[in-house]
């Protein structure tokens, strides 16, 4: 769950920046060139080389220009952290690239893959609606069997903040009856899981693998990350609705800038609770599905390299077997 997009918008110094409007063009470059790199790569691999660079240096662009949403609109130390954390990230992987590390085209094939996945969900409105309300008639249901039921309308804002006068055109809005006011709990796109959905399925899919472990471990991968989502949507609606986690209201209150108390659960239940949980999920399926995908090793030792400088070796930590060169042959099983 986060916090309005509409807010997205911040002013300082009589000067106004909207993050969002910056980021979508930086987007659409970087999935241009991130899949651009893998296709020129089939027949040229130095030309391949520069395109992937570029689009990894538009990356880190991409991620310093969310930064301000993050930290200063979402409130979110997480994902603050996380995308002032992807700049250098991005750009040493276009300089590691840059100077031969051939084992990084791997890595910038699975995030040209992963916003394959997710861009259509968040650009093709009838995709998108038709997750969003999937997901939210799903949370009502589990809701349900825990004894609490809210009233589940047509999205009328986030979290009772309305946007610009207009409905959020979803029926995906839980009204619970507040202790001073009514609480609203909206699922947007990023309440789906999708986002999370889709690193992994990139990252599989851009491995080299047999077909049929690839589907395996996607399945597998796609049913846990969407499970998980659904029980983090429900605490979170339970928490927040039902005003279960006012824990140091004055100190949360203070830390995040909150004016209205009934947020202290909201902001306790998810963007501390829930997103610590996630990312210890998120490294827990990492894990598992390193077990079933031994080819995934590659993308991960990359990563680790990227971030401490160390060279990894997963695959004979493991004892996989796995054949991790970015180029091998996958073949049936």
């Amino acid at each position: 769950m986060t916090l309005p997009v509409l807010q997205s918008t911040i002013t300082a110094g009589g000067v106004t920046f909207d993050p969002l409007v910056w980021s979508e063009p930086l987007m659409w470059v970087v999935l241009a060139a991130f899949l651009g790199s893998a296709v020129v790569g089939r027949s040229d691999r130095e030309w391949a080389r520069r395109v992937a660079v570029a689009g990894w240096v538009a990356f880190g662009a991409f991620w310093l220009v969310l930064i301000p949403h993050f930290i200063l609109t979402q409130k979110s130390l997480i994902e603050g952290v996380g995308s002032l954390a992807a700049v250098p990230l991005s750009v040493w992987a276009g300089y590691q690239l840059w100077q031969g590390r051939d084992s990084l085209f791997a890595l910038t094939r699975a995030v040209g893959m992963m916003g394959l996945v997710y861009v259509p969900f968040l650009t093709i409105a009838p995709l998108r609606g038709a997750l969003v309300e999937s997901v939210a008639d799903q949370t009502a249901f589990l809701l349900s069997l825990l004894g609490v039921d809210p009233l589940l309308v047509d999205g009328l804002s986030y979290n009772g903040i309305p946007i610009a006068d207009k409905p959020y055109p979803y029926e995906s809005t839980f009204w619970f009856e507040g202790t001073t006011q009514p609480i609203t709990y909206t699922i947007i796109l990023a309440c789906t899981g999708i986002g999370s959905i889709a690193i992994f399925a990139g990252g599989i899919l851009a491995v080299s693998a047999p077909w049929r472990r690839k589907l395996r471990a996607l399945a597998m991968t796609v049913s846990v990350i969407y499970v998980l989502n659904l029980v983090r949507n429900v605490f979170i609606a339970v928490s927040f609705g039902e005003q279960r986690m006012q824990i140091l209201p004055g100190l949360v209150m203070t830390v995040f800038g909150l004016d209205d108390p009934q947020m202290v659960s909201y902001y306790v239940a998810d963007r501390i609770l829930a997103q610590t949980g996630s990312v210890l999920a998120l490294v827990a399926i990492t894990y598992f599905l390193v077990r079933e995908l031994p080819e995934m090793t590659v993308l991960v030792d990359d990563f680790l390299f990227l971030v401490t400088g160390n060279e990894y070796d997963l695959a004979a930590a493991f004892d996989t077997g796995a054949d991790t060169v970015d180029d091998a042959a996958p073949t049936d099983d």
